[in-house]
């Protein structure tokens, strides 16, 4: 298939193209309750084709690309005219001219684990029984869950020459938890993980349960003021995403982050914890074939690097380093348990959380929270949190307990003072 496209390319002259060739195979397990309702296997493999067009428009040289899939079941003529539409469209996305992603030529990178290495109904078993494995009560329950094994074989193919190869497998999916009284209310979750990590998910679970219990029996008694905010999971990933969105070369180089290595991007008084943060490569190449590796990304609130997609940092003139999805913080302080001690308020799920990479504001509302005041801890539902890390990011608190996801490793908790809370009282 490879060299059918590659004929195709060369038929409809198009000399500037990048070929990602993707199999998947994937387990997928769907319940009711503990029920299994569903069960499929899928082997797919599709052919993502880039092809570049360089035009002239009012003196200056642009660039512009069009992304089409292929599959294996076309014949020629349709591979043919899918190039044809795409090259046609690619003049109308230019851009200023950039070089390509340099070549690079290497052995195929295999993953090792039980993950990509278990068959993969297995995998999934063995998911499904830590999922359920907390699910032995009556009040409150999983009403339905959703597993996906997914093992892949990327290669990735240039024009310029590249020629690279690997391995990975993940595992993801989501559930819902449910308790019928004093009122019945459910709470979505979703989880996802690089490796067969069957303890961070029975602990995910056990810990939704216990949120949704208290849910049921939650009031609406929060008021509007200042809260020293706790916030938990993967809600801290997406506060400290903040840092990997306003580093990013898509970000710097249109203007929207004026962000400069070696700047102190926390802040100049940090009186609380000084980010340490790394962006981790979970794949060993870039879907642009860009080689990856981990990169320091904060030290001490100090930024120590600009990253991103070819494109962005050819036009910022830095080595390209890939699209990360992943980050590590490696701060951390007291237990968990002592971070949450003093006035505050735990908020546990929202509606729709949010981190603003362009303003710094985070929030959302609530709709599980713990209004805690010493041995006192209430649960609340309702009212709403509005927050800008700009202003709390000098005075920030980490938990000692760690948290581990397919996009995040680092501290459990994190709290930040004198955030906004609009309450009942509204």
């Amino acid at each position: 298939m490879i060299e059918r496209i590659k004929s195709a390319l060369s038929d409809c002259g198009i000399a500037l193209w990048r070929i990602n060739d993707n199999t998947e195979e994937t387990a997928e397990l769907f319940f009711v309750k503990k029920q299994l309702d569903t069960r499929r296997f899928k082997d797919v493999r599709k052919f993502q084709v880039t092809v570049f067009r360089d035009v002239e428009k009012e003196g200056a040289s642009l660039r512009g690309f069009t992304s089409v899939t292929l599959l294996e079941s076309m014949s020629d003529e349709q591979l043919r005219q899918e190039l044809k539409n795409a090259y046609y469209a690619a003049q109308f996305a230019a851009n200023p001219t950039y070089e390509l992603a340099d070549p690079v030529k290497a052995p195929i990178k295999e993953k090792s684990g039980e993950l990509c290495e278990a068959p993969l109904s297995e995998s999934a078993g063995k998911m499904a029984k830590a999922l359920f494995a907390a699910d032995s009560e009556n009040d409150a329950f999983v009403n339905s869950a959703e597993i996906f094994v997914v093992r892949s074989k990327k290669r990735i193919l240039s024009s310029e020459g590249t020629d690279v190869s690997y391995t990975d497998a993940k595992v993801n999916g989501e559930f819902v938890v449910q308790c019928r009284e004093p009122e019945d209310v459910e709470i979505h979750n979703i989880y996802s993980y690089d490796s067969l990590d069957t303890e961070a998910l029975g602990k995910k679970v056990r810990e939704a349960l216990a949120f949704v219990r208290d849910r049921a029996r939650a009031k609406r008694i929060l008021k509007s003021g200042k809260y020293d905010v706790v916030l938990s999971g993967d809600k801290v990933a997406s506060v400290l995403s903040y840092y990997t969105s306003r580093s990013a070369a898509h970000m710097i180089y249109p203007g929207y982050s004026t962000w400069k290595v070696g700047e102190a991007v926390q802040g100049e008084g940090i009186q609380g914890a000084k980010l340490e943060i790394d962006l981790c490569a979970t794949e060993p190449y870039s879907e642009e074939g860009v080689p990856m590796e981990d990169l320091p990304l904060l030290r001490e609130g100090t930024l120590q690097a600009i990253h991103g997609n070819n494109r962005f940092c050819r036009y910022l003139d830095i080595k390209p380093t890939g699209t990360y999805r992943k980050l590590s913080c490696a701060n951390t302080g007291v237990t968990f348990e002592e971070l949450k001690k003093g006035p505050c308020l735990w908020a546990v799920t929202f509606s729709d959380f949010q981190m603003d990479a362009m303003s710094g504001h985070f929030g959302g509302e609530i709709r599980l929270g713990y209004l805690i005041d010493g041995d006192s801890v209430t649960p609340v539902t309702g009212g709403s949190i509005n927050g800008s890390l700009f202003e709390a990011q000098e005075n920030l608190q980490f938990s000692s307990d760690r948290y581990e996801s397919a996009n995040y490793s680092g501290p459990y908790g994190l709290r930040i003072n004198g955030v906004n809370a609009a309450g009942t009282d509204d």
